[in-house]
């Protein structure tokens, strides 16, 4: 048996179990403690430095103007009961969700609402508050940016197989290992909504981790117990209006489910890089493009200003290729666990049909579908 092998034998043991969830994330790491709060040493740029080189995470309370952030939620909320998601003739701003709607990233009618809510100008224009970019390059010693592909996270209730899993985010955003990924709840979001919580003290291990198929969002999970080295503990919130998280690329991090009976979970989830540092090829165009076609165009249509339009094209960062390997091994894994009847894998081999049913994936997927029926 190879060095590897036994991690493997565990995450096929783990796939093959009926109980394969968030709420198997949150039973196998325990009680969640208090994430420690950062106001009081805002303007001091090495104490922020050294609770986050410790902690592997920076939380402050209302980082974001609160009351700034409560328009958008009505604004991206009444986008979102237009497009069917909410019950008919409730206050878009309580996010009351209609169950019947319920969808995630990789369904076609997800992301056909998704870029509804994306061209709203006010969505783009908060990633670049003062209150956050102060912040990033009191860390950093030199200016940042906000990454062009922005992100919403809009999760349905009673839907906690698609919760966001156990990950590291270089494997999905890429560039270097310094970038920062800033999440903020758009409302309130206690715990039982699913805020985020992180493993502190996990950006220690200094490199990119083995990552697994996952249902959840973004398809990549990894098994703390496959590294003895991750023993920290997991840290969340009840997280306010206001609030910001903010954390490297190799922090292991993950969503909790949102096992509110009928409230729809809307966050802010972005990264920021220092002007000048290389960024990943696809970090440069709209998020889920690859799912339906939208451009900045697209995007840009309706808004009254041009400000923030195409903004991160004065700067000249060197662009990289995206890296692929850790989507196909995934996609390998979801073929192997089809076959051997897992309708989670089956589920995913169906989204990529969605996405490209003429592509190497999509054709693979059809094919082997087709052999288990």
């Amino acid at each position: 048996m190879t060095a590897s092998e036994p991690g493997r034998t565990r995450w096929l043991a783990l796939h093959n179990s009926p109980h394969h969830s968030a709420e198997t994330y949150v039973m196998q790491t325990g009680r969640l403690s208090e994430l420690r709060i950062s106001n009081d040493v805002r303007d001091n740029a090495d104490e922020l430095n050294a609770r986050l080189d410790e902690d592997g995470y920076l939380f402050f309370r209302r980082l974001l103007d609160p009351e700034r952030l409560l328009n958008l939620r009505r604004e991206m909320l009444t986008v979102m009961q237009v497009g069917g998601w909410l019950i008919e003739g409730t206050d878009p701003v309580g996010g009351i969700a209609d169950l019947a709607a319920r969808s995630t990233e990789g369904d076609p009618e997800y992301t056909d609402v998704y870029h509804q809510v994306y061209r709203l100008e006010s969505f783009h224009e908060i990633a670049h508050s003062r209150g956050v970019m102060d912040v990033l390059e009191r860390i950093r010693g030199c200016q940042m940016m906000p990454q062009p592909q922005k992100v919403a996270r809009l999760w349905f209730p009673k839907f906690t197989e698609h919760t966001t899993p156990i990950h590291q985010d270089f494997v999905h955003f890429q560039g270097t290992v310094e970038n920062l990924t800033c999440w903020s709840p758009i409302g309130d979001c206690p715990r039982e909504l699913g805020g985020l919580a992180v493993l502190r003290g996990s950006h220690k291990v200094a490199r990119v981790l083995d990552h697994h198929f996952s249902l959840g969002a973004g398809s990549l999970h990894v098994d703390p117990a496959e590294h003895s080295e991750l023993d920290g503990e997991w840290l969340t919130t009840d997280y306010e209006v206001g609030d910001t998280l903010i954390f490297p690329a190799l922090t292991i991090h993950k969503a909790l489910p949102n096992v509110t009976e009928d409230r729809l979970r809307v966050s802010l989830d972005n990264r920021y890089q220092r002007v000048g540092d290389p960024i990943a090829e696809h970090m440069l165009n709209p998020h889920l493009g690859s799912m339906s076609p939208l451009t900045w165009e697209d995007v840009y249509q309706d808004w009254g200003s041009d400000e923030f339009q195409y903004y991160w094209k004065e700067f000249g960062n060197p662009v990289l290729p995206k890296i692929t390997e850790y989507l196909d091994k995934a996609f390998d894994e979801a073929v192997e666990l089809a076959r051997a009847g897992d309708d989670r894998a089956k589920l995913h081999l169906r989204r990529a049909i969605s996405k490209d049913a003429m592509s190497e994936q999509g054709k693979l997927a059809g094919s082997v579908l087709a052999e288990l029926e």
